[in-house]
This record gives structure tokens, C-alpha cells and sequence, in this order.
């Protein structure tokens, strides 16, 4: 485990989640898998538009197999162990206007989730490697929306689960320094 230390007062949940990769392919509740989206569904989001859709599966659904070969491989060596697979999709339009802030609301239904997982004893992990042109068709997804990205949701469990190229990495990461990310006045690179 990395040296995850605040450099200002924040509470542990932010500090103690993270997004592993090895999962024990348990079974979720449907009250757990309601509270992560009951907790997406309370984000913040501009004008209370709630741009983000959240489509789902779990093993054994007709759907789990679609969603996993959404996948890139390599993310797919591991998702398969995971009890739930999201695909977040956001809408880019709002009030009849392209929306400037659809991703980020967005974003913002996929904290909510991660730390309500994190609340549960579950963990979540964001995915980018997805094939973006596949899901849109395969999931049936319209042009006026766009595909954020994919998380997988399990219970932790020990990496010698994963793959041997994935089981160094499985650690939680540091971050940037706190003046790296927060700059008064102007942008600095």
C-alpha cells in the first residue's frame, strides 16, 4: 500500500477509496445495487438537468456478456469478476442547447456512486478502456448523448485472483500535490 496522507482536512473516505481490480464475483443485492444509484441520482448537476444514464448488468443477466465485451481485453481479463458492470452515458443536450456541462454532472453521478460503494464495503473502478464505437451501437446508445465511460462495482478480494500482470499494480495510487491541482488566479501548466 502507497502512503495515502491528506495535506489538508478531509475525511478518510475520500483518502481510503480507491479502485482495485480484483474482485471476488459475488453476488449484489438489489438494495445495493439501488443505493449506488440512488446516490448517482442525487449528484449535483447545472440546472438540475441529471444528464447521466446509467445502463447496467450483472452476471448472469442476459446483458453481462454484451456489456463485458465492451471492454477493451485487457479490462475485460479482470471486470469479468465483478458483481455489476455500468456504463455511463451522459446526454449533451440541455433545454434544447448543447450542454457545456454534461460530463462533468456526469462525473459527478460516478463520485457519488464510487463513495457510496465505498460505504457499502464495495469497490468501484472507472474504466476509459471501452470500445466507444461498439457500446454506442451495441447498447443502442443516440448521437445527442455520449458515452463517459464504464466502472466495475465487486467486493475486494486478494489480487492473487488477478492475472499476474495486473497483481503489482494492485495498490492504491498517490496523487498530485495539493498546489499541483489548486492554483489561485491563472491557469499554470
Amino acid at each position: 500500500m502507497t502512503d495515502r496522507s491528506a495535506q489538508a482536512t478531509v475525511d478518510s473516505l475520500f483518502i481510503d477509496r480507491w479502485s482495485p481490480r480484483a474482485f471476488d464475483g459475488s453476488a449484489l443485492s438489489d438494495a445495493d445495487r439501488d443505493s449506488l444509484f440512488e446516490a448517482a441520482r442525487w449528484a449535483p448537476s447545472a440546472f438540475n438537468a441529471q444528464p447521466w444514464r446509467l445502463l447496467y448488468a450483472q452476471p448472469g443477466d442476459p446483458n453481462w456478456d454484451r456489456f463485458l465485451n465492451l471492454l477493451v481485453p485487457a479490462n475485460q481479463a479482470w471486470a469479468r469478476n465483478a458483481s455489476l458492470l455500468i456504463f455511463f452515458v451522459s446526454a449533451a443536450t440541455s433545454r434544447g442547447k448543447p450542454s457545456h456541462t454534461h460530463s462533468y454532472d456526469t462525473g459527478a453521478a460516478w463520485m457519488s456512486l464510487a463513495l457510496q460503494a465505498e460505504k457499502l464495503g464495495l469497490r468501484a473502478h472507472g474504466m476509459s478502456g471501452v470500445d466507444f464505437d461498439a457500446a454506442r451501437s451495441e447498447l443502442a446508445v443516440p448521437e445527442d448523448f455520449r458515452i463517459e465511460a464504464a466502472a466495475a462495482v465487486g467486493r475486494q478480494t486478494d489480487p492473487s485472483s488477478l492475472p499476474e500482470n495486473l497483481r503489482a499494480a494492485e495498490r492504491p495510487s498517490d496523487r498530485k500535490p495539493l498546489s499541483d491541482v489548486a492554483i489561485a488566479g491563472n491557469f499554470v501548466a
